[in-house]
């Protein structure tokens, strides 16, 4: 199984030419080839295991997309309990300073005890507010009364928690008034006459560890005049459309279609070829290899 990923990224690999630049060492987690923390996280972070959880259910439920994402990151030990800080090795303690006995781990963190009286709600939607915001409001008070010197702890907190409660209800039994925008009607726009329009695309599907890409090129009446798909292997959906794009001009070159127009909807694509962004080191070979043809043009 491993030969066979590995196999399949050389497969999405342009082939050299004479004109390509010199082959050089690049790191694998970005499609430039050179390396940044954010795709060296984001390979480590694959790597780990898959936390169980019922994660439709977490983000099924109707309230405030904030306390959503909180308890996502608690149930994903990501909280930044004094435990988890006293790791990082600058002299913080890991006891909860609340308690000052035991350490604050997420679940110690978390604690609702205080809150549990007027928990009796109408129904379970209720209790769910009721906790999610329990907790949202439990820990902002905690961050606060350890960050903020001049933070003074409400003397009934619960009726700060059965506030937000009330407000999410509110909200979610009430309909707002959302006055709707003008309609935009998107279409394909023909290119001026004598000239022929490429639409392209690419994408990559995790799933199946597999990219793809196609075309098709029409004249100024919209007539279809021929089109293209291609398997390409491994890649990221960048790539994918860079193959696109590619394989596109080439195609519209090899028919004498030298007045031509290309539309991707790859804005980062665009703007790598028209020189509208900024890249750090060598662009990538196919990006090369497009602003070559449109020279031809």
């Amino acid at each position: 199984m491993t030969f066979g990923v590995r196999f399949s990224t050389v497969l999405a690999l342009p082939a050299p030419t004479d004109t390509d630049n010199r082959d050089s060492i690049g790191w694998g987690g970005t499609t430039t080839r050179d390396f940044t923390v954010q795709s060296a996280y984001v390979s480590q972070s694959a790597r780990g295991q898959t936390i169980e959880g019922d994660w439709k259910a977490l983000w099924g439920w109707k309230g405030p997309y904030r306390i959503q994402t909180f308890m996502w990151i608690g149930a994903h030990e990501r909280l930044l309990t004094n435990y988890r800080r006293s790791k990082w090795g600058v002299g913080i303690s890991p006891t909860c300073s609340e308690c000052n006995r035991d350490n604050e781990t997420t679940l110690h963190g978390l604690d609702l005890q205080e809150y549990q009286q007027p928990a009796k709600r109408n129904s379970k939607e209720e209790m769910d507010n009721y906790l999610f915001s329990g907790l949202l409001a439990h820990m902002d008070m905690r961050n606060k009364s350890i960050f903020e010197d001049d933070f003074q702890r409400p003397s009934n907190p619960t009726y700060t928690i059965l506030k937000m409660v009330d407000d999410i209800d509110n909200c979610n039994h009430h309909s707002m008034n959302i006055s709707h925008g003008n309609t935009v009607f998107i279409g394909w726009k023909k290119p001026q006459e004598g000239w022929v329009k490429l639409n392209c695309d690419g994408t990559y599907k995790d799933t199946l560890e597999l990219a793809g890409c196609g075309g098709l090129l029409r004249d100024s009446n919209g007539r279809w005049l021929t089109g293209y798909s291609r398997k390409i292997g491994t890649c990221d959906a960048l790539s994918a459309e860079m193959w696109g794009m590619y394989l596109g001009m080439q195609l519209a070159w090899r028919n004498g279609f030298h007045h031509l127009q290309v539309e991707s909807d790859s804005k980062i694509l665009v703007d790598m070829i028209m020189g509208n962004v900024k890249i750090n080191g060598k662009p990538p070979i196919l990006v090369c290899r497009i602003q070559e043809l449109l020279k031809l043009n």
